[in-house]
């Protein structure tokens, strides 16, 4: 597929004293959006690296404005960021079923790889070589963070001199995260009471930086460049692009999406309590992950301990070391890794039997898809019904300075999920004597080694996993490791 856009081009409202904007058929579209779901790794941080690198700098299908515009109305949301920004801009570009058909195609590969690597886990327990391949797999997830906290934080954040404040806010907010335990909710409220503040005393950095100004400005310079002859196609969602009729909001619209959404939920739902009762394995896996997916913010790492403690400790799906497993296949397989909670459902349906001892598998993979499903529902219907509201917004300051500094305070957070991950990388589980020894200098060179294709020679991110699981095989193998 072809990096550039189709040279096809809207003829309404371009005059000639504008470049036309390309736009992008629906297949290549759905070609994207498949694809992208097979190659979704590194968490959220690293799912909106790929789609900002693809969607912004190569493929020109949106601003780096309006990206970052969706993404802080994302950030807001509870449950999962990348997934509803995918489903934003799908909806953005092709109505109703193009933001369906970008959530839903970030999710199935995900949910279908899982289903098979739960069965294999419950099937046949451990395996050597595979410990091998996810040894050197979380290295590179860990690079794929850093290298989305440099391109997010260098884009947002600019100099310090330029943007001290919003460099404040993305310190406080990784100090709050990572050593004081801040919940996430108020980090982003804090950040946004720091934006509205800030442009209310006239502060310019909650004008420019984040790409949250009026798009007049920026669209005069993609013309001049243009003219000049410089090599970039325009973006098919430019800066100064109108919002187009689908997305402008209509009340008749909101309450039938809501309609529809409340019977989406309503009728399997139903279904579950007519057959298993209220009391159902299958009926309380999605009661419970409905209010996981309402109550939750901050994204995966916020919901797990929800999810531990009902999943492991309130109805016994699963075990607490099963658990850990099952997010070890989430940060290491595509899609959100919030897609945890296929695997808890697979481990619930297996032991519960919720088909019979004669289909452990078929009951194990629906609980797998019903929990799926009420998971991520709200997704789609918190981006369809609130979409044309926050296009409403944009380019308007008193609403998108907060959403600067949301994006400032987001910087730090992944930057919080990055020493995380490298924390949990360094220390060898279960290793005795000096601090030394408990130290894994393998698995921390292969951090930097990840990070320096990926920053520094700009190699591909599947590549790059790709790479780092080999280097964990032949390390687990040659027993270096």
């Amino acid at each position: 597929m072809s990096a550039r856009p189709s040279s096809k081009t809207i003829a309404a409202g371009v005059t000639s004293s504008q470049q036309a904007a390309p736009v992008v058929s629906f297949f290549d579209a759905f070609k994207f959006w498949l694809r992208l779901g097979f190659i979704s790794f590194g968490g959220p941080a690293g799912q909106i690296a790929i789609m900002h690198r693809e969607l912004v700098e190569e493929k020109r299908w949106i601003s780096e404005k309006r990206f970052l515009h969706a993404l802080n109305y994302c950030m807001l949301l509870p449950g999962p960021e990348a997934q509803q920004l995918a489903t934003y801009i799908g909806w953005l570009m092709h109505r109703t079923w193009g933001g369906v058909v970008a959530g839903g195609l970030f999710v199935l590969p995900s949910l279908f790889i899982l289903i098979g690597l739960s069965w294999i886990y419950v099937a046949f327990g451990s395996v050597p070589w595979v410990a091998g391949l996810l040894y050197g797999i979380k290295p590179a997830v860990a690079a794929i963070v850093l290298q989305a906290v440099h391109r997010i934080g260098s884009r947002t954040l600019k100099k310090p001199s330029t943007a001290p404040v919003l460099w404040a806010v993305a310190a406080i907010s990784f100090v709050a995260i990572a050593f004081l335990d801040v919940p996430f909710p108020w980090v982003v409220l804090a950040a946004a009471l720091t934006g509205w503040l800030g442009q209310r005393w006239g502060l310019r950095q909650f004008g420019h930086a984040g790409g949250h100004t009026a798009g007049g400005n920026a669209g005069r310079q993609q013309a001049r460049a243009a003219q000049a002859g410089q090599d970039h196609a325009p973006f098919v969602i430019g800066d100064a692009t109108p919002t187009p009729p689908h997305a402008r909001f209509r009340k008749s619209r909101l309450a039938k999406v809501l309609l529809i959404g409340a019977a989406l939920w309503l009728l399997p739902m139903g279904a579950l309590v007519a057959w298993q009762g209220w009391g159902g394995a299958l009926t309380q896996m999605g009661w419970f992950f409905t209010k996981a997916a309402l109550l939750t913010f901050g994204g995966a790492y916020a919901v797990l301990p929800y999810v531990y403690q009902g999943g492991v400790e309130q109805f016994g799906w699963l075990t607490g070391p099963q658990m850990m497993d099952g997010l070890a296949l989430g940060e290491t397989t595509p899609g959100p890794l919030i897609m945890v909670v296929a695997f808890v459902g697979f481990l619930g349906g297996w032991a519960k039997q919720v088909l019979g001892p004669d289909a452990l598998f078929l009951g194990a993979a629906l609980a797998a898809v019903v929990v799926t499903w009420f998971t991520f529902l709200p997704s789609f219907l918190f981006i369809l019904a609130g979409g044309p509201l926050v296009e409403s917004t944009h380019g308007k300051l008193h609403f998108t300075a907060p959403l600067t500094a949301i994006t400032a305070a987001v910087v730090g957070v992944i930057a919080s999920l990055a020493l995380f991950f490298i924390v949990h990388i360094a220390y060898r589980t279960g290793a005795a004597g000096t601090f030394a020894s408990k130290i894994d200098f393998v698995a921390l060179a292969l951090v930097a080694l990840a990070a320096l294709a990926l920053l520094r020679y700009k190699l591909g991110v599947i590549p790059v996993i790709a790479a780092c699981a080999l280097a964990g095989l032949a390390v687990r193998l040659t027993g270096l490791g």
